[in-house]
């Protein structure tokens, strides 16, 4: 009964990085209007200085695949804990906006990394019946970072003309935690049998309390053996020509959506409504505390009604719910906190779905010989455009000739398109292992 449990303990100790993913990537929410001021930023560097850890998040997700292939995802883990508390400490304690900016950089490295390994390790040691909501732990630490950031915000404002090195210092704590506590757990077994270790990847897999072991071992053996890539192969030939496709929009149609707009910029949104400061970070609070709880209602059904219809139910809210709030900026009209409510609508339906199911979907999709190559992809994608929302979406929002009316409708027709995909192309994936999926998508 013990062994049962282990695999769920290990998937919790890697779905840490996804918390720390979340609560670094959101604690600049707090710190950016500080940061602003202090170095005398104009809106373009503002959004630089905003998007450089998502910058990072690009080139972390690129070079994360190699080194997990060739390392194992085990070690490059702790290599990203390391990254996350020292990226940390170095935005606490810079002297300058130039040393911000690196540490900043470094900590993008480490979370686009984590969001490449984390969900494909899961992916790799789970059950096929119990997938979905294991992959989904990390999306659900991921939003619980979120919640805490947005929380310890609130908390840190009052802390004096530094609170804003208190915000972004705190992730220190829990990085430190997760590089511990990592060495509890195994190699994944699927790389274990792709360098010949099948003695060490039958021990994983009791460990995580397979009753079928030789049957599963050799399904994976027959799936390394079949799709064997010599070194000159690439991801992209026509055999993936699905697998890509699926990773590359929905990655893409993830950040289109505007979350992480809302996310960096939800205390800037709210201010824009004509709110105070503190109230603006307290409603960021209700933002975070409602991603999280949907989060947890997807986990609870994403095995059962599976990926699709979640992304296809999700995309009609985010519809309505976008196209109010740039109702709102259209009209002027923010009375009675209109925009609070709609922002909190929308992040209800994007974290019961496409919040929820993108880094499930991607890890399932690619056949084990390229999964790293196509979580990169699929990370790359994600990073890509979140750092170009990020980045872009202060200068449009004070833009007279864009505004924040356009910006939200713009990620509403986007949701739009969104809907289409999800009900037209995307298959199912629930239920199904890993080598099952492959076949389904006709790599033979």
């Amino acid at each position: 009964m013990k062994n049962k449990y282990n695999v769920i303990g290990y998937s919790f100790i890697v779905a840490l990085g996804g918390f720390l993913f979340g609560l670094d990537t959101a604690v600049i929410s707090g710190a950016e209007k500080s940061i602003q001021q202090i170095f005398q930023l104009t809106d373009w560097w503002h959004g630089f200085t905003v998007a450089i850890a998502l910058i990072g998040t690009v080139v972390g997700a690129l070079i994360a695949g190699w080194p997990s292939e060739k390392y194992g995802r085990k070690k490059v883990l702790i290599a990203i804990a390391v990254l996350y508390g020292f990226s940390a400490l170095g935005c606490a304690l810079a002297p300058n906006w130039t040393i911000l900016v690196i540490a900043r950089f470094l900590g993008g490295i480490g979370i686009g990394a984590s969001s490449v390994i984390g969900p494909m390790y899961i992916a790799e040691i789970a059950p096929a019946k119990m997938r979905g909501r294991l992959v989904a732990l990390f999306q659900f630490n991921v939003v619980t970072g979120i919640l805490i950031a947005f929380l310890s915000n609130y908390l840190l404002a009052g802390v004096g003309d530094n609170s804003w090195r208190w915000m972004l210092g705190i992730v220190a704590i829990p990085s430190f935690a997760f590089f511990g506590l990592l060495f509890i757990i195994p190699d994944s077994p699927r790389w274990l049998v792709k360098y010949k270790r099948t003695d060490d990847a039958r021990k994983v897999l009791v460990r995580c309390g397979r009753t079928e072991v030789e049957s599963e071992l050799a399904e994976i053996e027959e799936s390394l053996h079949l799709h064997s890539v010599s070194p000159a192969e690439k991801l992209f030939s026509a055999k993936y020509s699905k697998p890509i496709l699926y990773a590359v929009l929905l990655a893409a149609f993830n950040q289109l959506s505007g979350i992480n707009a809302i996310m960096y910029y939800a205390p800037r949104i709210f201010e824009m409504t004509g709110l105070a400061a503190n109230a603006s970070l307290l409603q960021s609070v209700m933002i975070g505390a409602t991603n999280l709880i949907f989060t947890i209602l997807a986990m609870f059904i994403i095995d059962k009604f599976g990926r699709r219809t979640l992304l296809i139910i999700g995309s009609f809210g985010m519809v309505v719910f976008l196209g109010l709030v740039a109702r709102a900026f259209y009209l002027q009209s923010f009375d009675s906190s209109s925009v609070m409510w709609y922002l909190v609508g929308y992040i209800a339906f994007f974290a019961f779905s496409q919040g929820a199911v993108i880094w499930v979907f991607i890890s399932e999709i690619f056949p084990n010989t390229v999964r790293s190559k196509g979580q990169t992809l699929g990370s790359f994608t994600h990073w890509l455009g979140a750092a170009t929302i990020s980045w872009t979406f202060p200068v449009a929002a004070n833009s007279p000739l864009i505004g924040g009316g356009n910006a939200f409708m713009f990620f509403s027709v986007m949701m739009l398109l969104h809907l289409i995909f999800a009900w037209k192309v995307i298959p199912e994936t629930k239920g199904k292992s890993l080598e099952e999926i492959q076949k389904s998508l006709g790599i033979n």
